[in-house]
C-alpha cells in the first residue's frame, strides 16, 4: 500500500503542476497533476518509468526524454493530466540490466536483450500507478 509523503509546487517549462511524493515501502513514486483530475472524464495520464540515460544524462539513445516532453506539453495544451514516475529503471530490471543487455540490444531489440542478459523482457509493475489514481480520486 502506498502512503502520500508530501506535496509542492512544480513550476516547469510546460507549466505548473503539483508534485505529489509516494512511497510504496521500498520505493518512492511521484505524480505531477495539473488542473483538476478528480471524478474527471477524459483526463490524459502517463505512466512513466525511471531512465537514468534520458533523463539525467540527455542520452539520444532512447525516446524516453522525448516521450516525458510529449506527456508535459498535451496536459499543458488540454489544461488537466497526472503523470505517474515510477522508479523502474530498464523496464524494471535496473540499470545494471540496461548496460548488460547493450551488445543484444540492436539485433534482437530492448525486450529480448534483456533476456539475452540473463533479465525479464519486462519486470515492471504498475500496481503502485493504480494505487496512486486511486489516491488521486482518478476514475480509470
Amino acid at each position: 500500500m502506498i502512503k502520500r509523503l508530501g506535496s509542492r509546487e512544480l513550476k516547469t517549462k510546460f507549466g505548473t503542476f503539483n508534485e505529489i511524493l509516494y512511497y510504496d515501502g521500498q520505493r518512492e513514486s511521484i505524480a505531477i497533476v495539473m488542473g483538476g483530475v478528480a471524478d474527471g472524464e477524459n483526463i490524459l495520464c502517463r505512466v512513466h518509468s525511471h531512465c537514468i540515460g534520458a533523463h539525467l544524462f540527455n542520452s539520444i539513445e532512447c525516446t524516453c526524454r522525448e516521450e516525458m516532453e510529449a506527456a508535459q506539453i498535451a496536459i499543458q495544451n488540454e489544461g488537466r493530466g497526472i503523470i505517474i514516475w515510477l522508479d523502474q529503471e530498464a523496464k524494471g530490471n535496473g540499470h545494471l540490466a540496461l548496460i548488460e543487455s547493450i551488445p543484444f540490444k540492436k539485433e534482437f531489440g530492448q525486450a529480448k536483450a534483456y533476456e539475452m542478459a540473463g533479465y525479464k523482457a519486462d519486470a515492471r509493475s504498475y500496481t503502485t500507478a493504480a494505487q496512486i489514481l486511486d489516491d488521486l480520486k482518478f476514475d480509470r
